[in-house]
């Protein structure tokens, strides 16, 4: 099987991934507090199961997101995590008790941090210019799922059988349903999904290495090795380590060289440069100030969010992603944030007039949080994977993904204690827009792709220098 199409293949897989992802999150949400009251449940053990869910994925990310940078390999990671997502389901199937069920949510969301370890690969496996359409079909595909996934509900709630000593009902089929998609999936992963080497190319982009393109690339460092050789570079008796490196062109794009390191220095040198984490320090990655500004944005529009986001507002800034950079898209995004939140601030705050009126002062103020989510969330997602440094990109996403979770929790939690004050829930919403837009305007300069480290030729390097 040639390359492309096990490319091709990966790609539907991880779509598969994030489209089951969203369809269990509707399938489980509409039924979890009925279900919960079956079990005599308290009602706050609603906000447990949801918050549950979104806090071990909070702390499974970075961890995941850091072994995938280490190892460069995904397949096993994600693999792994989906069977949490096959025990998570199964137990909330079970539901033999309320702290079950807790648990259940606590163990499924586990299996989300294999997210971490696939948008580190999407972002070594696209050039920057692509990135932002690439994250914004993957992150349809979820909303695809959350569409889609209330309508398996028709057919859940019908059933009424024995399974073993299990019963099937409206409350438990949830479980089991997503418990026999996750194996499905994983049976599509252990075939459809492969690792694939990739190769740096200039101006930052990254494209898998062609069977064909194998020989030429071995042709070329052959062609280098003489080259060096000729002129006294290299002796040919040597050890050589090649390894690429970026330098800066008069256009301030990438040109790959090759570095050649005497044998005398191959072992630990290599090495150092194989760890992604070599010299890594996370305040200096993440206390930076566009990071800052990315990050909060991540935080911010998932704790202002719920699930209404619509899949044609991610195709819309999917296509806006071919036309404008990612900056611009962010601004518009919190444009359209802040127009909807001073909307429902006057309107919806303290409602008055007929049904007809406060219906549709509802449906406009809702209409323009979903049209202005995804600018935000994909504009992120893509600014950040450019701000942050490559190699550690797993880590970085899990990161990332953990400040979303944070929100997630805290979101539900701060609304439904303001349901009688909508005043001050909106009024602290509305606060956090403008915080995030003043940052974002002082900050405008510097979202945009960090610009690689400068450094001399190949024949004046220091090997030192370059681990």
């Amino acid at each position: 099987m040639d390359q492309r199409t096990k490319r091709r293949l990966t790609n539907i897989t991880i779509g598969l991934l994030f489209l089951v992802s969203g369809i269990e999150y509707a399938v489980i949400l509409p039924t979890i507090w009925a279900y919960l009251q079956t079990l005599h449940a308290e009602p706050y053990f609603l906000g447990l199961g949801l918050s549950a869910f979104s806090f071990s994925g909070l702390i499974a990310s970075p961890i995941f997101g850091r072994v995938s940078d280490s190892t460069r390999k995904t397949k096993a990671i994600i693999l792994f995590a989906n069977l949490f997502e096959i025990a998570g389901n199964f137990m909330y199937f079970m539901g033999y008790s309320k702290w079950l069920l807790l648990s259940s949510r606590l163990v499924a969301g586990i299996g989300t941090g294999a997210g971490a370890c696939i948008f580190g690969y999407l972002t070594r496996s696209t050039t920057t210019e692509e990135r932002a359409t690439v994250f914004a079909v993957v992150m349809a595909a979820r909303q695809a799922g959350l569409l889609i996934g209330p309508g398996f509900n028709l057919f859940l709630r019908l059933c009424n059988f024995k399974l073993g000593p299990f019963e099937v009902n409206k409350y438990t089929s949830p479980g089991l349903f997503m418990c026999l998609m996750w194996i499905i999936l994983q049976v599509i992963i252990i075939f459809m999904y492969y690792d694939l080497p990739l190769v740096t190319k200039n101006n930052s982009q990254r494209t898998l290495i062609e069977e064909e393109e194998e020989p030429l690339v071995r042709s070329d460092v052959n062609h280098e090795v003489a080259k060096n050789n000729q002129y006294g570079g290299i002796n040919e008796h040597e050890k050589l380590c090649v390894q690429p490196t970026d330098e800066l062109d008069g256009e301030n794009s990438r040109v790959d060289e090759y570095q050649y390191i005497p044998n005398g220095h191959i072992d630990e040198n290599c090495k150092m440069n194989d760890n992604p984490f070599h010299k890594f320090s996370a305040t200096k990655e993440y206390l930076r100030e566009e990071v800052v500004v990315v990050l909060t944005a991540q935080f911010i529009t998932l704790f202002n969010q719920t699930a209404l986001e619509v899949i044609v507002g991610f195709f819309l800034v999917r296509w806006l992603s071919t036309k404008f950079a990612d900056r611009v898209i962010l601004a518009v995004g919190l444009l359209i944030c802040n127009i909807s939140c001073i909307w429902c601030l006057i309107f919806l705050a303290n409602p008055k007039g007929s049904f007809a009126m406060l219906l549709t002062e509802f449906v406009v103020g809702v209409f323009l949080q979903i049209l202005g989510l995804p600018f935000v969330a994909v504009s992120q997602v893509s600014l950040f994977s450019k701000v942050t440094e490559e190699n550690t990109q797993g880590f970085s996403q899990g990161f990332r993904r953990s400040i979303g979770g944070l929100a997630t929790i805290l979101g539900p939690m701060w609304a439904g204690g303001l349901t009688n004050n909508l005043y001050i829930m909106l009024g602290v919403m509305m606060g956090l827009l403008t915080l995030l837009t003043i940052m974002m305007v002082l900050s405008y300069s510097y979202l945009t792709e960090t610009p690689p480290t400068l450094t001399s030729s190949v024949t004046g390097r220091n090997v030192d220098d370059d681990c």
